[in-house]
């Protein structure tokens, strides 16, 4: 009953013991970091649960019987060895968080019954292997949150770009045309030494006399003739370089 070519075994009595009350009430299987290979049956008889974590498994297929979990609002499938998703995931009408990130899917490992999720509002499906996004994705039309990252994507439809209450797109480290010249990595020292290249002319008006006013500070520092036993020191002393820092943005723009 341990881990073997199948995976860990697991049980109903294992599953009960896995099962737990949230906060709002709802019931989870937390059945995360099990070493599970297949999709338990088992689980069927824990099928009106709300919320499912099988994460970081290995998991290859999601069987036609997860149509059976239809009080599901919380799914997370996230570093499995998925690559692609039964039809009938699209009958999970009350499905709100889907969590797809770090598996093997493709393109054609997505059914265009996933559209119907029509409550879905968080979709992640970052880290996997998909060439393209289907346009049908343009009708989850109460997502928030969709996450494509590190995939193969060359273009993002309008469909999806233009979904009514999206809040956060992630596409980070795609080959999308938009991001062909990304920006190279800040050389620190250049960095150093084109702040000590500042003009007056560069900094805005308020920049300004704010450097001008420290800089008469420093002129009155050096006059200071401390004793050898009280030398003063000034951690949150303000130079006009570190000004400049703020607001370089500003005056490189103009």
């Amino acid at each position: 009953k341990g881990k073997g070519p199948q995976g860990k075994r697991i049980t109903l009595k294992v599953a009960k013991n896995s099962l737990r009350v949230l906060f709002n009430g709802r019931r989870r299987l937390e059945l995360s970091k099990m070493g599970i290979a297949v999709f338990p049956k088992c689980l069927l008889e824990l099928a009106d649960v709300e919320e499912i974590d099988l994460s970081r498994n290995m998991l290859r297929k999601i069987p036609n019987i997860i149509e059976k979990f239809q009080n599901l609002v919380w799914l997370d499938l996230h570093s499995n060895q998925i690559d692609e998703l039964p039809p009938e995931i699209g009958t999970l009408h009350n499905l709100t968080f889907l969590n797809l990130c770090n598996n093997k899917l493709t393109t054609k490992g997505l059914p265009e019954e996933l559209t119907r999720l029509k409550n879905l509002r968080t979709l992640n499906l970052g880290l996997n292997c998909l060439e393209t996004i289907p346009t049908t994705l343009g009708a989850l039309r109460e997502l928030i949150e969709l996450g494509l990252f590190d995939n193969s994507l060359t273009i993002i439809p309008k469909s999806v770009k233009k979904l009514p209450k999206l809040e956060r797109l992630n596409v980070k480290r795609n080959p999308l045309p938009e991001f062909a010249k990304e920006d190279e990595p800040i050389d620190t020292v250049k960095r150093i030494e084109s702040l000590y290249l500042v003009e007056k002319k560069d900094l805005c008006n308020s920049c300004l006399q704010m450097c001008q006013g420290e800089r008469d500070e420093l002129h009155k520092l050096e006059d200071m003739t401390p004793g050898p036993s009280d030398k003063p020191s000034f951690p949150s002393l303000t130079t006009p370089n570190s000004t400049a820092i703020d607001n370089q943005e500003e005056w490189r723009m103009k």
